[in-house]
């Protein structure tokens, strides 16, 4: 897992860091984890230290096994990059389709983040190095998640269908934003 992806700062926002989430990261996730206007979207909320390590140790796994590779975002504020303010990944679905993901810690939120670290998530991911054989990406979002909606259209993401909800898990519509890799990637 040494994969490291940089984004370099662009019009003064600071530059950014993506690598795999690490036990030192513990804290940082279980912070983020106590918002409760994040918790409002995720399928899975860490509570814990327990949770934390449990959720990182997963991710390791996915790695491992080549069928997710989610990453820690690292905002540098100026002084260095510091603890993890977000996450990125990639799930393999199947031949030639994966879907993405994404969450912002909420003192970092409205900055661009969101959109900064998946765009560079999905040029790693379309790549000649990448260890993910894709060619399409889904994002998929609850209808009501405006902020998600506006980072898939600002990364190129066209909104493709309204799916209906899906209880217990998915009580609500959403949205299936789509991109492809492109000649150029």
């Amino acid at each position: 897992m040494s994969v490291q992806l940089s984004v370099g700062a662009a019009e003064s926002l600071p530059a950014l860091r993506l690598r795999p989430w690490q036990v030192a990261d513990v804290d940082a996730l279980v912070s983020a984890h106590r918002d409760p206007a994040l918790r409002r979207w995720l399928t899975n909320v860490i509570s814990s230290d327990v949770d934390a390590r449990r959720w990182i140790d997963s991710q390791r796994q996915g790695w491992a096994a080549g069928t997710r590779f989610s990453f820690a975002v690292l905002d540098n504020g100026g002084e260095g990059f510091g603890a993890a303010v977000g996450h990125v990944t990639v799930k393999l679905k199947d031949e030639g389709s994966a879907e993405v993901g994404y969450w912002t810690a909420a003192e970092v939120r409205g900055r661009g983040l969101a959109s900064r670290a998946l765009e560079a998530l999905v040029r790693w991911v379309f790549s000649k190095e990448s260890p993910v054989p894709a060619v399409r990406l889904d994002l998929l979002h609850a209808v009501g998640n405006h902020a998600s909606c506006r980072v898939a259209a600002r990364c190129d993401f066209g909104l493709e269908a309204v799916l209906p909800a899906q209880l217990p898990a998915f009580p609500t519509e959403g949205h299936l934003h789509v991109r492809h890799k492109s000649a150029q990637s």
